[in-house]
């Protein structure tokens, strides 16, 4: 009632022409469009087989462009600002027709510049000018003024997004595993590189200081009976002899390892899958949808959980470096069994702490906050993967399966688990007080 009647006092003082592209804006399934959109964005990242830390910060930066655009166009956003992240004096402010047409522009264009295949969303940008043609979110004569507006605002965003030192990691020193037992080093079958040994090195949105966000210790290795690290391999190693079919359903539904590869005789094939940030990037966009969110609220809880992802991938990356604890695949084909096999493939990077644990829990930290406890919703976004929906009565529940998954998969050791949950937990908190309420 109180948006109808909104529009009808508008109507008393806008031309026609503005009294219809209004009503047209306000019957846009923007929540559903934007989801969309940023897909695509998705999809080149599964085409580049972009690491879990990479695509945090492309999410990041994608929608941080979106973001700054209704920002900058005067836009409001009902669960407070995000303060941190003026771009300086070369802020503009600027009144368009159609933010929301400049803002998904922005988001193709930062996503062209940040990923390896970002040309492919060239065509992308084509087909949403000719989108917002045909439904009259711009017309032919205001086109430029739009795409005039977005190209500055990613200029903007691209500028910040180089002084972050993501450039400089190739000039680091190439990470060379540990001697000693305990140390991670690379897993079968393909044998990978360290995946970002350096990223601690990037910088942060939100966490000045990373040691405050660093995890308890972990248990010593220690391969003496009744050892912490020995009932802990005992748990991998019987996980991994009796899972029952929900347990190997919960492993896979979390798997959103990119790496993945499969091997026929002497043939390697690579299994492309979406990141544990495209996961909860797709929760996101399907809370925003069953919420009906605006537009601009559709882009700031976006942004905000890109840019949670990015911190917490930093944080937990800086904790897995530090660590460098051994794989418990590694572990087991040693000590216990060698033909013992997890699950899941072990992914390419040390173990402590649990990345999907403490991504998980800091973005239901973020989606709780705003999205309010108790938030039922159907969980999508593995589909695409050929996976089966699930669902969920809570985003701490869909955050706590994924952190147990890591469990059941077999990649991971309990406390690497437990003590990412609250790694997570305490990002999120921390992230979420940082907003600028209204």
């Amino acid at each position: 009632m109180k948006k109808a009647f909104s529009l009808l006092v508008l109507c008393f003082f806008l031309p026609l022409g503005s009294i219809l592209l209004l009503a047209q804006k306000q019957h846009q399934d923007w929540a559903r469009i934007y989801a969309a959109e940023l897909f695509h964005i998705t999809e080149v990242m599964v085409t580049d087989v972009a690491s879990p830390p990479v695509a945090a910060r492309i999410y990041a930066y994608t929608n941080l462009a979106a973001y700054q655009v209704i920002s900058q166009s005067g836009g409001k956003f009902l669960k407070g600002e995000i303060p941190t992240l003026s771009l300086g004096e070369n802020q503009l402010k600027q009144s368009l027709p159609s933010p929301e047409f400049a803002a998904v522009y922005a988001m193709f264009l930062v996503g062209e510049k940040v990923m390896p295949s970002g040309y492919l969303l060239q065509e992308k940008q084509a087909a949403w000018e000719k989108w917002g043609l045909k439904n009259k979110l711009v017309s032919k004569k205001n086109l430029a003024e739009h795409l005039t507006f977005a190209k500055t605002v990613a200029d903007q965003v691209l500028t910040l997004a180089k002084s972050d030192g993501y450039i400089q990691l190739t000039a680091l020193n190439r990470y060379t595993p540990r001697e000693g037992e305990g140390f991670w080093y690379p897993t079968p079958p393909a044998y990978m590189a360290a995946v970002e040994p350096e990223w601690r090195t990037v910088k942060p949105f939100f966490l000045k200081n990373l040691e405050e966000f660093d995890p308890k210790p972990m248990a010593p290795f220690d391969l003496n009976a009744g050892s912490s690290f020995a009932k802990q391999l005992d748990e991998v190693y019987q996980y991994g002899l009796k899972l029952n079919e929900e347990e190997k359903l919960i492993a896979n539904f979390w798997d959103c390892n990119p790496f993945k590869v499969e091997f026929s005789g002497h043939m390697a094939i690579g299994v492309k899958k979406i990141s544990p940030g495209g996961h909860w990037i797709g929760i996101t966009g399907i809370a925003a949808q069953k919420q009906n969110l605006s537009f601009s609220e559709t882009v700031y809880i976006h942004t905000l959980v890109g840019l949670t992802l990015h911190d917490a991938f930093i944080s937990c990356w800086k904790a897995k470096y530090e660590t460098n604890r051994i794989r418990p695949e590694t572990v087991i084909n040693e000590k216990l069994d060698p033909k013992w096999k997890p699950l899941l493939q072990t992914p390419p990077f040390p173990e402590y702490t649990s990345g999907h644990s403490v991504i998980s829990t800091a973005s239901a930290e973020i989606l709780t906050s705003y999205f309010g406890d108790n938030f039922k919703f159907v969980d999508s976004s593995e589909v695409y993967f050929g996976l089966p929906e699930r669902e969920f009565n809570s985003f701490n529940q869909a955050a706590a399966e994924a952190a147990i998954s890591r469990l059941y998969g077999g990649i991971h050791f309990r406390d690497a688990i437990d003590n990412g949950v609250d790694q997570g937990r305490a990002i999120g908190k921390f992230i979420w007080s940082k907003i600028e309420k209204l």
